[in-house]
C-alpha cells in the first residue's frame, strides 16, 4: 500500500471543528503508514498509535454529530447510521484481527488501508453533503431496523437453500464488477404508482456451484437452462424476503429483464440503492441490491416473458460470449478523463473504471485486468504509490501496468521510466494515437 496520507485543500468541508478533526486524523494515520515499517517488530508503538486514531474518530463522530444536530442537518440520521457502522462494526472487526494477529503486517497494512479509504471517501461524499459541497450517494436508505433483517433474512436463505456460509463483505456496494457475472433485475408495483427494483448479481461459478450441481449439469460455463433455473430460484428467493416485510406485501412482478454490465452500472450511476450488499458466499460473489420506489426511472431494457424468454436468454449470453475481450482497467481522478478513455477503448476491450488507488485496488481484486491505465498525477495516492501496492501483492505483481501523464518535459518522463512500467502514455497524444498505443502493447505480448 502507499507510503503516505496527504491532506489537501479540498478535503475542507468549511466547518472549522470538523477539518480540524479531519486533519488530525489524516496525520495519525499518515505518521503510522510512514513509520509502520521501521515499527513493524515493536507491537507496543502500533497499539498506541491505532488507539490514538480510534480515540480520535470516536471524537470526531460526536463533534461532527453535535454540528449536524445544531444546524437541523437533513440527512443527519443516515449520517450516523454511516458512522455506526463504522465505529460499531469495521473498527471492532479490524481490531479483532490485529489481536488475533498478534499485529501482524498485514494486519496493520489492512487496518490502515481500510481505515484510509474510508476516511477519504466519507470526508469527500458524506462529509461534503453537510455544507453542500457533494451530494450524499445513501440518501433514501432502508430504516436500520429493516435493513438488518434483510440482511439477516438473506445469509439465512442462502444457508437454507444452498447450504452456504456467506459472510458481508460490503454493506454500501457500489456497483463494482466481480468476474464474470449475471445481472438480473426484477421489478415490482403495488398498482398504483409505487415501484420496487431488485437487482440480483450472481458471478457465474456461483451459479455452477450451486444450481449447476442440483440439477447434475456437468456445463463448466453458464448456458440457458441455468439462467432460466435460476431466474425462476431468484424470484423464489426475492418472494421468501418479500413476504417477511409488510410494506412490500402489496408489490407483485411486473417485469423482469437480464442488464449487461454498463446497463447495470447506469442504473448505479442515476439511482440511490436502499440497500446494496456484497456477499462472499465461498462458491462466488453474490451482491443483493434494492433500488427505492421513488428513484425508479422508465425502463428501456427488453422486458423477459414466456414468449420471448429462451430467445432473450441465449441473446444475452451471445452478447457475453461473442468475443472474449482483454479486460483494461483505467484509473484516474478525472470523470472527464475516464469517460473519454472509456469512450475509446469499450469497442475492443473490456474496460473497467476506478477514480483512486484504492478503488482500483479493490477493483483488481474483483476482476483481474489484462492491463492497468494508471494515471500519474493523481492526488493522495500518486501513480506511483497505486504501481507499489500492485506490486506488493503477489498475486497482482505480475499486472501490466502503463502510466497515463500529463508532463512530457525530461525529468517527468525519467521519472516515470525509472518506475519500469510496461510503458507509459502522454495524454495530449491525439486519442488515435493512445488507443494505436494500446493495441501496439496487446500485439507485442501476443
Amino acid at each position: 500500500m502507499g507510503k503516505q496520507l496527504v491532506w489537501q485543500d479540498r478535503f475542507n468541508v468549511g466547518v472549522e471543528v470538523i477539518d480540524k478533526e479531519h486533519r488530525k486524523l489524516f496525520s495519525i494515520l499518515d505518521r503510522l503508514l510512514r513509520r509502520r515499517k521501521q515499527d513493524e517488530k515493536s507491537q507496543w508503538v502500533c497499539q498506541e498509535g491505532i488507539k490514538y486514531f480510534k480515540d480520535h474518530a470516536m471524537k470526531h463522530f460526536a463533534e461532527e454529530e453535535a454540528y449536524m444536530a445544531s444546524i437541523h442537518y437533513a440527512g443527519f440520521e443516515t449520517h450516523r447510521r454511516l458512522h455506526d457502522n463504522f465505529r460499531k462494526k469495521t473498527l471492532p472487526a479490524l481490531e479483532r484481527e490485529l489481536q488475533q494477529s498478534a499485529y501482524s503486517e498485514d494486519a496493520v497494512n489492512h487496518f490502515l488501508g481500510v481505515c484510509a479509504g474510508w476516511l477519504i471517501g466519507h470526508t469527500l461524499t458524506e462529509d461534503g453533503a453537510i455544507t453542500g459541497k457533494t451530494m450524499s450517494k445513501w440518501r433514501n436508505l432502508l430504516p436500520e431496523e429493516e435493513q438488518a433483517a434483510m440482511r439477516q433474512m438473506i445469509l439465512t436463505l442462502l444457508k437454507d437453500m444452498f447450504q452456504l456460509d456467506a459472510k458481508v463483505i460490503s454493506e454500501c456496494y457500489g456497483g463494482e464488477e466481480f468476474g464474470q457475472g449475471i445481472y438480473y433485475r426484477l421489478i415490482y408495483g403495488d398498482g398504483k404508482d409505487g415501484k420496487w427494483e431488485i437487482i440480483l448479481v450472481f458471478e457465474e461459478k456461483l451459479i455452477l456451484n450451486t444450481i449447476g450441481t442440483m440439477m447434475d449439469s456437468d456445463a463448466n460455463t453458464v448456458n440457458v437452462m441455468l439462467v432460466n433455473a435460476a431466474r425462476y430460484t431468484a424470484q423464489q428467493f426475492v418472494n421468501r424476503i418479500k413476504v417477511q416485510f409488510p410494506s412490500t406485501a402489496s408489490y407483485e412482478m411486473r417485469e423482469e429483464n437480464l442488464l449487461t454490465y454498463d446497463q447495470f452500472q447506469r442504473v448505479f450511476e442515476k439511482e440511490q440503492p436502499q440497500f446494496s450488499l456484497l456477499f462472499d458466499t465461498g462458491q462466488g460473489y453474490m451482491a443483493y441490491c434494492v433500488i427505492a420506489p421513488e428513484l425508479v426511472g422508465k425502463e428501456t431494457e427488453t422486458p423477459i416473458n414466456a414468449d420471448n424468454a429462451m430467445t432473450e436468454v441465449r441473446k444475452y449470453l451471445d452478447h457475453g460470449s461473442m468475443t472474449v475481450k482483454k479486460k483494461i482497467l483505467v484509473v484516474d481522478d478525472s470523470d472527464l478523463m475516464r469517460l473519454a478513455m472509456k469512450q475509446l477503448l469499450e469497442k475492443d476491450y473490456d474496460v473497467t473504471l476506478a477514480n483512486s488507488g484504492l478503488s482500483a485496488i479493490r477493483c483488481i481484486t474483483l476482476n483481474r485486468p489484462d492491463l492497468v491505465l494508471l494515471d500519474y498525477e493523481m492526488p493522495v495516492c500518486n501513480g506511483s504509490q497505486v504501481l507499489e501496492m500492485i506490486r506488493e501483492e503477489k498475486d497482482f505483481a505480475d499486472i501490466p501496468v502503463i502510466f497515463l501523464t500529463g508532463r512530457v518535459d525530461r525529468e517527468s518522463v525519467k521519472k516515470v521510466v525509472a518506475l519500469k512500467p510496461a510503458g507509459y502514455l502522454v495524454k495530449t497524444l491525439k486519442p488515435a494515437e493512445i488507443k494505436s498505443g494500446i493495441d501496439d502493447y496487446f500485439k507485442k505480448v501476443q
